[in-house]
């Protein structure tokens, strides 16, 4: 067949359609407002999270300011580098350095990085048992596994400690686990028996698809029949499901015809940028059914309500299925996607809200950046004590932001009540 291109004009049209589509209506919070249902110690609310209808297009000071404008940012990536540099500015986390790929590589400040010492320190993870959690997955990683510890350690941006941070709260609450993700996937989990990071049933081994393709995390369950079960999973944050993709191999054209999944298996938009991990990563679930290597099986894709892109890709990777909803072909693996507000909301219901909270801040928390984003800069006249470092500065002018917004309240309702 022809050689694969990296995109397709049917890719394109597609994701250009779901990208024009307005999301869910919601409200936008000022700094430091939680959602409904994680306020209260109890979690009773089942209100829905407060974020803006889209990312806010950030101005280009903006960034600068936090040390987070990459030119080539999309939009959801801009927006969600600049939250990173919020929350890292929040921990007090000092700030790390990009390389860049030159003959004379430069050392520039970027606001979603750590610092060295602080990323050795664990300081990228909610905790410091999962930080615990992350060393231990390293030392006992499957042989072949790809893990950039760079990135893991050191990138706040990255969907790598994103996969550990939202679920590593998880594999060491297992009873936790069972509650979310029986709320998650009702039909399919009753309870979670072990999860598993970066990991594949057949990496290297021809039978499947004779490359590294692997998940970025698997989940051993029992279904509500009572069967054993495995959900694969791919995490995805600020991506822009623009590649870089693997060499195309002509083993991926048979495994594809092999499968049953497809509709038109020999599809270009499978083998597009945007799609074709997913497309490897599901035939390499399914070969793992079809050769007895596990039972039943589920493959998910979980990213960001608000990134355009991702939900994009996993509504046209959805489309190109030959039954979309296989829920009576109990031998083809189905794929759904999920957003990880709806984790981080189940997690909140099941009692643990306080990494659900951590993990809105870090992660969701994009009308905190509407908000910002809207407040004018403070004086340039007064500049920051010598003393003061870039965090210190900067919670003192929230602080002052703050005040003020709480002065036009107070004033606004005084004036109220004497009219």
């Amino acid at each position: 067949m022809t050689k694969p291109t990296n995109s397709a004009r049917a890719l394109s049209k597609t994701i250009a359609a779901i990208a024009a589509a307005t999301p869910a209506t919601s409200f936008v919070s000022e700094p430091g407002t939680l959602p409904d249902f994680l306020r209260d110690e109890g979690c009773t609310s089942a209100a829905p999270m407060a974020q803006p209808v889209r990312v806010p297009l950030v101005p280009e000071g903006i960034l600068r300011r936090h040390h987070a404008f990459i030119s080539t940012d999309t939009r959801f990536r801009s927006a969600a580098r600049l939250l990173a540099a919020y929350w890292r500015e929040d921990q007090g986390i000092p700030i790390g350095f990009h390389v860049t790929d030159e003959p004379k590589p430069k050392h520039i400040k970027l606001g979603s990085r750590l610092r060295l010492d602080a990323a050795r320190a664990g300081q990228n993870f909610i905790s410091s048992e999962v930080f615990d959690l992350v060393r231990h997955s390293l030392m006992l990683r499957e042989e072949g596994a790809m893990i950039d510890e760079d990135r893991l350690y050191s990138n706040a941006l990255s969907s790598m400690p994103l996969c550990f941070n939202l679920l590593g709260p998880l594999a060491l609450d297992l009873d936790l686990a069972t509650k979310v993700f029986a709320a998650v996937l009702p039909g399919f989990v009753q309870t979670v028996e072990r999860i598993d990071f970066e990991t594949s049933p057949g990496r290297r081994d021809p039978r499947f698809l004779d490359d590294g393709t692997a998940l970025d995390a698997a989940l051993q369950v029992i279904t509500p029949d009572g069967e054993p079960a495995t959900v694969f999973i791919e995490v995805k944050y600020s991506e822009g499901m623009s590649g870089p993709v693997a060499r195309h191999r002509p083993r991926y054209d048979e495994a594809s015809r092999e499968v049953r999944l497809y509709r038109d298996p020999d599809a270009m938009v499978l083998r597009s940028t945007a799609l074709e991990q997913l497309w490897r990563e599901h035939m390499m679930v399914q070969r793992a059914v079809d050769l007895g290597v596990v039972g039943k099986a589920l493959f998910i894709g979980i990213g960001p309500r608000l990134n355009r892109r991702v939900q994009g890709a996993f509504k046209a990777y959805q489309a190109e299925l030959a039954n979309p909803e296989p829920k009576d072909d109990v031998d083809r693996v189905g794929f759904m996607s999920v957003t990880i507000e709806t984790i981080i909301e189940a997690m909140a219901m099941a009692g643990a809200v306080s990494p659900a909270r951590k993990l809105w801040d870090r992660y969701c928390d994009f009308g905190r950046v509407l908000f910002w984003a809207m407040t004018p800069p403070p004086p340039a006249t007064v500049p920051p004590a010598a003393n003061d470092n870039p965090t210190t500065a900067a919670a003192k002018v929230r602080r002052t932001v703050a005040g003020t917004i709480d002065q036009v309240t107070s004033t606004a309702a005084s004036d109220a009540k004497a009219a």
